[in-house]
């Protein structure tokens, strides 16, 4: 397989999305990234990671410099321009950049963080969301932090709504909206096995990957 290929996902909070991210990654030998984008956008930047933590999936709230003309090189942290990259725009433009490098090397598959709109111009792209049945998520979310089920809903709540307002701020677009992607997919309907099937049948018709 010569050609790179990028599978992007968005998931509600509790819908087994990286997961099923992470094994489809694994089923078609592609690299996987998540949380790992953090590590990469402070290490070609030469930013702490504790600020793209912090900005990790959250709207603008502050703008500190224009970025229609912004150009982010990665440099390190002595010879870097500090404020204009400090504001969660910047670190937005930080991150993408990584994606976009990443994207041009390699067959990946992407969890979240507006890859699906930064990528929009690139070929043998697929955009998937990835949803589940409310119990099924509550459940999940309760196993995971080990939490009562109210607690859970409203982790579950805060973060569909965090995540909500970060996609639709940055992209033209509306998160979870099936016109936003190329498959909308419940994995409770399969689980989370039979959810990668699904995906890495799928994907390789739409990508017409043979291999």
């Amino acid at each position: 397989m010569n050609e790179t290929y990028i599978i992007n996902i968005g998931r509600q909070l509790g819908s087994g999305g990286h997961e099923i991210g992470e094994k489809l990654a694994s089923k078609l030998n592609f690299a996987f990234y998540d949380k790992e984008l953090i590590n990469l956008a402070s290490e070609k930047s030469g930013l702490c990671r504790e600020f793209f933590e912090k900005a990790d999936e959250e709207a603008s709230q502050s703008f500190l410099g224009s970025l229609s003309t912004l150009h982010i090189p990665f440099i390190n942290e002595s010879s870097m321009p500090s404020i204009n990259f400090l504001s969660n725009d910047g670190l937005f433009k930080i991150q993408s950049e990584v994606i976009e490098m990443l994207s041009s090397s390699k067959s990946c598959v992407f969890i979240g963080r507006c890859a699906d709109y930064i990528l929009r111009n690139k070929s043998n792209c697929v955009n998937i969301f990835v949803t589940a049945n409310r119990e099924d998520r509550i459940k999940r979310i309760s196993k995971e932090k080990n939490v009562d089920a109210g607690s859970a809903a409203s982790i579950i709540d805060k973060c569909d709504k965090k995540r909500a307002e970060y996609y639709n701020y940055y992209t033209s677009s509306h998160w979870g909206y099936a016109s936003s992607y190329h498959l909308c997919i419940n994995s409770s309907l399969f689980g989370i096995d039979g959810t990668v099937e699904f995906l890495e049948d799928f994907v390789k018709k739409e990508l017409s990957i043979t291999v």
